[in-house]
């Protein structure tokens, strides 16, 4: 079983507004993992922020326009940052709000730091323009860039008391995480393509005609665009219903924030899969009266109390 705090110790001053800065951060930058996280009681959803807007910070250093060799010294500089963290060097009064956060966060809450390591490992492998064979090895990447998160958030949910295989906890929260990259990789296949990137495998592109690229509002020329994106969509699927097997080991309100982040990129998924070439056209979005009914739904238990109908039928 894994522990967390649920009480609300005293927070100081300093901490408090280094918090404030990462949940004000994550609402700017991150309105689907924003629209999660609210549902969560107040130490919980400041810990979430914290672990986003570090995570922010290396996904924007590999983003941004720097030359190669700067963004591989940042990021490096960026895991020194995370190793004084580790080691209980970043005091309430420095001046880093993103590190003061995460180290009190990491104080209250069982958190495995090794996955902000692993989740820069990925954001390397985009500066280097690693491609990818075949799906195993985008796999690997997923679990760098999107799994990781999965397990550090984990780390401040918790487990229920004596919930049942929740010793497979962590394995759930990484497959749900690669169940959310793969939407996302599927989502943006043509902004990462403007910016010179290619995260679908190889062998899955040459499958249906698609090695060509995706560098305008149409298909290549005589591929099978929508049988990629349907054979992706399948992907995914299989990944969160796996993933979803988390939502029973969790309490209530963990549980719908994880549903309701899930939710939301499940809905986007059922949109992409109606309209594949809608991904070439622009981006994929929902509107905010759905993200708040997928809040809702997840809220209520729906989705938790589903997946452990299908547990029962299924053993772990």
């Amino acid at each position: 079983m894994i522990r967390t705090v649920d009480s609300a110790p005293h927070v100081s001053a300093p901490v408090l507004a280094a918090y404030s800065y990462c949940e004000a951060v994550t609402g700017q930058q991150a309105r689907n993992f924003a629209y999660g996280i609210r549902l969560l009681p107040a130490p919980k959803r400041r810990a979430m922020s914290a672990l986003y807007a570090f995570s922010r910070r290396v996904d924007d250093i590999g983003d941004g326009a720097l030359g190669g060799d700067v963004k591989i010294a940042r990021l490096e500089d960026t895991r020194a940052l995370l190793g004084r963290v580790r080691e209980g060097e970043v005091d309430e009064d420095d001046t880093d709000p993103v590190a003061v956060a995460l180290a009190h966060a990491a104080r209250l809450f069982p958190i495995p730091l090794g996955g902000l390591d692993e989740l820069i490992d990925g954001v390397l492998m985009d500066v280097r323009g690693e491609t990818y064979e075949t799906w195993d090895d985008l796999k690997a990447y997923c679990r760098c860039v999107a799994g990781a998160i999965g397990r550090l958030s984990l780390g401040v949910f918790g487990t229920e008391p004596g919930a049942r295989g929740a010793e497979r906890a962590p394995e759930y929260a990484d497959t749900l995480g690669l169940a959310l990259q793969l939407t996302n990789i599927l989502r943006d296949v043509r902004e990462d393509a403007a910016g010179g990137r290619t995260y679908l495998p190889a062998d899955d592109l040459a499958k249906f005609g698609c090695s060509a690229g995706f560098d305008g509002p149409r298909p290549p020329e005589g591929s099978d665009f929508a049988g990629l994106v349907h054979f992706e969509v399948r992907r995914a699927r299989a990944l969160f219903a796996e993933g979803y097997r988390l939502l029973p080991m969790l309490d209530r309100r963990s549980g719908a924030c994880v549903a309701a982040m899930a939710g939301i990129y499940r809905r986007l998924l059922d949109r992409i899969e109606r309209d594949p070439e809608a991904v070439l056209r622009g981006r994929v979005s929902l509107p905010g009266r759905e993200k708040a009914y997928v809040a809702v739904r997840g809220l209520s238990g729906l989705d938790t109390r589903h997946v452990s109908r299908l547990t029962v039928r299924r053993p772990l």
